[in-house]
């Protein structure tokens, strides 16, 4: 971030984990070998002894009831969401380090740094997009502000294919997870990623 000849900046993007856990519940299947891959992560990172007895007490918040019972491995039915919750853990407790990070950045990183969330890019994407733009130093092409409005906007949700890219309604993605899942997910997803929800004001 500091090499003078790169100028690189940095732009994270959030998104509320209600509805990251719904997208990714929809897609469970697609996204198995990648949150397989995600949990190894947090293996590799856990600490060991007292420190690591604490953190699995905080674990396993979004598995499925009944999964974790004596060490059993998921059934089949099973596995997929059971990775996926585990996975969403492990992006939550990244993003509060990230989040934490930033709060205490020196100067030379908060110029370098800023923060989306995909909410405020859905309900104001030309103003978004020119904030962005501004932050990375490029100007706002007129073709690439009806790109986004016209991506944002579009008649249709395409719910049943989420990794295709098309116009559609985005601001109706912004709240399925109301409708699709049910209080208890809700609750374990609230419980495992409150920290960094309540810091992007979710």
């Amino acid at each position: 971030l500091r090499e003078p000849g790169l100028n690189l900046r940095v732009v994270q993007l959030f998104r509320d984990p209600r509805a990251v856990h719904n997208s990714r519940l929809k897609a469970r299947q697609a996204l198995l070998r990648e949150s397989v891959q995600v949990l190894r992560s947090r293996h590799r990172a856990e600490p060991r002894g007292p420190a690591r007895q604490q953190q699995q007490q905080q674990q396993h918040l979004l598995l499925p009831p009944g999964l974790l019972g004596g060490g059993r491995p998921p059934q089949p039915q099973h596995r997929a969401e059971f990775f996926l919750g585990g996975a969403l853990e492990v992006i939550c407790q990244s993003w509060l380090r990230d989040l934490l990070l930033a709060r205490r950045a020196p100067d030379w990183l908060r110029r370098r740094y800023t923060q989306l969330r995909y909410e405020d890019l859905v309900r104001e994407p030309r103003a978004e997009l020119r904030r962005l733009l501004r932050f990375a130093g490029l100007t706002v092409p007129p073709a690439l502000e009806d790109f986004v409005v016209n991506m944002t906007r579009g008649a249709a949700y395409s719910s049943d294919r989420p990794f295709l890219i098309s116009a559609r309604d985005a601001r109706e993605a912004v709240h399925a997870w109301r409708e699709r899942l049910s209080r208890q997910q809700v609750r374990q997803v609230e419980a495992a990623c409150g920290e960094a929800m309540s810091i992007l004001a979710y």
